[in-house]
Formats: C-alpha cells, structure tokens, sequence
C-alpha cells in the first residue's frame, strides 16, 4: 500500500470515528438516566482517542 494510500484511508477512519462519537455525545444527552450518561461517556472517550491520536506525532 503507498503512502499516500495509507494516508487516506487513516483521515477516512478518523472522520468515521469523530462522527460515530460526536452523534453518540447527541444522543446521549437526549436520553435522560445512566444509560444517556453511559452512551455520552463512550462518545467522550472516541473523541479523547482520537485527540490522543492527533497530538501523538507531536510528542
């Protein structure tokens, strides 16, 4: 697989995951009770991955 291959399908995966995390966060907060709070918190932690991911390379 070339580079700029590999880069694609990386920026492909990232926005994936970032929109599967930001609707989660959403929907979550429409939903009152723990299990809102429980699909909220697993949004939060798709996007804190992926922040975790992005600031990697800047170590």
């Amino acid at each position: 697989m070339s580079e700029t291959a590999k880069k694609i399908v990386t920026a492909l995966v990232v926005l994936v995951v970032f929109i599967i995390s930001l609707s989660l966060v959403v929907i979550g907060q429409k939903n009152v009770g723990a299990a809102g709070l429980g699909v909220m918190l697993l949004g939060l932690a798709g996007l804190v991955v992926l922040l975790w991911f992005y600031n990697r390379k800047y170590k």
